[in-house]
């Protein structure tokens, strides 16, 4: 697929979700910021991305030789196990999360939301994630078409709507149990990491029900687009200043940082300097 025929759809689903999120009297979040991320990552995806092709070299499975309502499904569920365990490795791995406390910065999250990525991640995956994915079968046209149509998907489950999916939510993410995932309360933290399918949460124990609706977002946000292409280096400074400002505050208090933890509490603290939680 061209990069237009994947850009045009999905200009057409963040207008079709964005004017029920206003429709709904939603906050429209950081449309400014988001839009200017979007362009980046377009940008990129026709210039730096094209330097780096996505290996696909011999699978486990020859995706061609298997009926459409079998290889499809495989594809689908290799990816999504892919981005699944990317996604925990991004909060895990400081400098993957230096890249990804971009997307949880959005203090309001909407259909936008989910343009809001630094533009290095897509690169790293095109090492990792979908590499691993045409190492377990070979994608048919109708597999690549298939997962690029649920990508799509992912504009609604981060959309500002309150849409629940009760006892099934388990079988598909949606926005209610996706805001979990983005939550700034501790209780939330390390839970609902799947991209699509929330049975991997379900086998990793990082499943949780939604049960409310959590206020979102990080203290630190991107100004301008100048702090969205240099994204890494803006999160370093402020975790780095936020450490030194705990540090100051612990010997004015007489407590020592090794053993206690405090003034803040470590898991918030992180959160809120776009830190691995």
């Amino acid at each position: 697929m061209t990069w237009l025929a994947t850009l045009v759809p999905s200009i057409f689903v963040v207008i079709a979700l964005t004017l029920v999120e206003i429709r709904a009297g939603k906050d429209g979040g950081d449309w400014k910021i988001n839009l200017q991320n979007w362009a980046i990552n377009l940008a990129a995806g026709v210039t730096v991305y094209r330097l780096f092709p996505v290996w696909n070299g011999p699978s486990l499975i020859d995706g061609s030789a298997l009926p459409i309502w079998l290889a499809v499904p495989i594809y689908i569920v290799a990816q999504d196990l892919g981005e699944y365990l990317f996604h925990r490795a991004q909060h895990a791995v400081p400098f993957l999360w230096a890249m990804h406390s971009l997307h949880h910065s959005d203090p309001n999250m909407s259909a936008l939301t989910s343009t809001r990525h630094f533009w290095g991640d897509r690169l790293i995956k095109s090492f990792t994630v979908w590499p691993l994915a045409y190492l377990v079968i070979s994608p048919t046209t109708a597999a690549l078409a298939t997962y690029f149509g649920l990508s799509l998907w992912h504009f609604l489950v981060h959309s500002n709507l309150k849409l629940d999916f009760g006892r099934w939510t388990w079988l598909l993410n949606g926005p209610a149990y996706h805001r979990i995932h983005h939550s700034r309360l501790p209780e939330h933290f390390n839970c609902n990491f799947a991209s699509l399918l929330p049975i991997f949460d379900v086998l990793a124990g990082s499943y949780r029900n939604p049960d409310c609706t959590p206020v979102t977002g990080l203290q630190q946000q991107p100004k301008n687009a100048l702090q969205l292409l240099a994204w890494p280096l803006v999160s370093w400074r402020f975790e780095r200043g936020a450490m030194e400002a705990c540090a100051t505050l612990a010997q004015e208090r007489d407590c020592n940082t090794a053993n206690d933890p405090a003034p803040f509490e470590l898991d918030t603290h992180r959160r809120l300097q776009a830190d691995p939680r």
